[in-house]
């Protein structure tokens, strides 16, 4: 049973949450609750709910925090509930000044949670659901076994990364719409036809180039004639839940996975600019207003423990908030736009705006700097995030470049410091969280009723051992052959599982569509 919250870290919450406020941070009711380290173990265990659906990965997974805490080699400071009211959890063994810590650290996270886009399609009633999940999970082990139902489970998590995003955002079905009844309306034109003055017409819309983009529509509308689905699908749970011979409780099951899966994705979206902005938000209000001068040994080791980091070793903590401390310095001291990205002189540019910076404190919104911040926080996520405000500046001042360890002295060695191909490799290892993009093609391929995928291709090659594993998983949803078209050193292979084993070809002009129509 949990422990009703003590008095004193009740009452810090509530002044906590006044500073918050008047720092402009709005968050939904928040709900703490004292566990112990067994208790905020497995609730870790169950992503941060009370109860889940059972299943071995998760004792698993208490195991390892359980030992973790217990041999001192890692220990869960604060837990929070993307949820309305959020929910978070302290850990009863912390001192007064590591509650206070996190409680300002939570409501960061809860902010974010509220008025980040990314999160605004999630469920806010999460910890409802998961507990109707659970329940229903229970009652289908019940009437079919525990073993059935695992196994089922199992086969889902392991494709559970199998989703699309940005679906939640825009419509991405041809959904048929009413006639238009307006007898003056002239026809629309489609294709790659721009508007244009008569007498350009012929120079911007050249025939050549419109009869050829005409023919090539019409090649790829006659290619997805009798061809499901018309065009290549990337939510491939959506598509095997409406397809796949599934029973009424494995569509169920699959559905539940599905819907977690949706929910979870914004955190792994946006996990550097989430703990950066907790982290932002609780080292200002713990140095401005909360912390006492007999707990501020203490406060700073913890604090410079959290934002640790070491060559070669990416903290989202530590990146989320230099970044966002530079960008609200930038902003307040006017170092963006065309005339300063054009000046040259780097003299001028280090002196550039010093006049402008801000002398006495700013609280809330008032200073452009934490107006832009505020912004930021609302709009993007790690990949929009670092690829507008990433600057050679801010790799040069954190040293974030490509290190290896030499093999004559042992110590990390700086390999690389052109920024182009650091931001690169930044970007690569947070779009799509370094997973493959993977899109359904054709669930009727050869007219055999077999499922056809496609790898959108992105700078690295398929993993052959995940790739084939993947497959497998996919025919126990799918009970026919299943195909997957990928790159392996630049030559396009088709990998194959036909239930009893599996197999992989090139693709040549001789293979069967669609190959080669991504």
């Amino acid at each position: 049973m949990n422990e009703p919250l003590p008095k004193a870290i009740a009452e810090q919450a509530d002044i906590i949450a006044g500073y918050a406020r008047t720092e402009g941070l709005d968050f939904y009711p928040t709900i703490f609750e004292m566990l112990s380290s067994e208790q905020i173990s497995q609730v870790a265990a169950y992503g941060g709910f009370p109860q889940r659906y059972p299943h071995w990965r998760f004792g698993m997974e208490f195991e390892k925090l359980r030992k973790q805490h217990k041999y001192g080699l890692g220990k869960i400071y604060e837990m929070v509930i993307n949820n309305d009211p959020c929910y978070a959890y302290l850990l009863n063994d912390n001192m007064m000044v590591d509650h206070k810590t996190v409680i300002a650290h939570v409501y960061g996270h809860c902010d974010f949670f509220k008025h980040n886009h990314w999160f605004s399609q999630t469920n806010r009633r999460m910890m409802d659901e998961m507990a109707n999940h659970a329940t229903r999970v229970r009652r289908y082990i019940e009437r079919f076994g525990v073993e059935a139902v695992e196994q089922v489970i199992d086969t889902y998590l392991a494709i559970d990364n199998l989703i699309d995003p940005h679906s939640v955002f825009m419509r991405r079905d041809d959904r048929p719409t009413k006639p238009a009844d307006r007898k003056n309306d002239k026809p629309k034109e489609v294709g790659s036809r721009f508007p244009a003055k008569s007498y350009m017409d012929r120079y911007i819309n050249p025939p050549e180039a419109l009869e050829k983009d005409r023919a090539e529509r019409e090649e790829k509308a006659q290619a997805s004639q009798g061809r499901f689905p018309q065009r290549p699908t990337r939510d491939v749970l959506l598509f095997l839940l409406q397809n796949a011979p599934l029973k009424d409780w494995e569509a169920d099951v699959l559905a539940m996975i599905r819907e977690e899966a949706y929910y979870f994705a914004p955190q792994g979206q946006t996990k550097i600019m989430n703990e950066g902005w907790a982290s932002y938000w609780h080292s200002t209000m713990m140095t401005r207003y909360i912390v006492q001068a007999d707990e501020l040994i203490d406060y700073c080791e913890h604090h410079a423990g959290t934002l640790a980091t070491s060559p070669g070793r990416l903290n989202p903590y530590k990146l989320g908030i230099e970044l966002l401390r530079d960008i609200e310095r930038r902003w307040n001291m006017g170092r963006y736009g065309p005339e300063y990205d054009a000046c040259d002189d780097m003299q001028v540019r280090r002196n550039w705006g010093k006049d402008k910076e801000p002398k006495d404190r700013v609280v809330g919104l008032d200073s452009p700097g934490r107006q832009k911040i505020y912004e930021v926080r609302k709009h993007y996520n790690d990949v929009t995030f670092l690829d507008e405000f990433l600057t050679p500046e801010f790799v040069d001042d954190q040293k974030l470049y490509h290190y290896r360890q030499d093999p004559a002295t042992g110590r990390m060695v700086v390999v690389n410091r052109d920024f182009k191909k650091i931001k690169q490799q930044l970007l690569f290892m947070l779009t799509n969280h370094a997973q493959p993009y993977m899109y359904v093609m054709d669930g009727n391929y050869r007219n055999r009723g077999e499922l056809y995928f496609t790898h959108r291709y992105t700078g690295a090659d398929l993993d052959i051992k995940y790739a084939v594993a993947t497959l497998k998983c996919l025919y126990k949803v799918w009970k026919r052959p299943v195909h997957v078209e990928g790159r392996i050193d630049d030559e396009p292979i088709l990998f194959s599982y036909d239930g009893e084993q599996s197999s992989q070809q090139h693709i040549d002009d001789n293979t069967d569509t669609p190959a080669h129509q991504f």
